[in-house]
């Protein structure tokens, strides 16, 4: 489960996150490439944009339940 206390710094504020377990696997990026991206090192991935419609929620949910090492989270704020 991702910890909101360990967030990737870049991530935008909002309800979603991606925390520093991140292992850059790709696989989130592909289910939301919209809100996501690489930090200039490669090293992990973070929300550049929440989500702003219905369907940017959908695929942030999507690459949430894809992460194989539970990354991702959402906060509820």
């Amino acid at each position: 489960m991702a910890d909101k206390n360990d967030k990737v710094p870049e991530n935008v504020p909002g309800k979603f996150y991606i925390d520093n377990s991140c292992v850059p696997c790709n696989d989130c990026l592909e289910e939301a490439p919209q809100l996501l991206k690489y930090t200039d090192d490669e090293s992990k991935v973070y929300f550049h944009k929440q989500p702003a419609s219905p369907e940017e929620a959908i695929a942030a949910r999507k690459a949430m339940e894809i992460c194989p090492v539970e990354a991702i989270g959402d906060d509820g704020e």
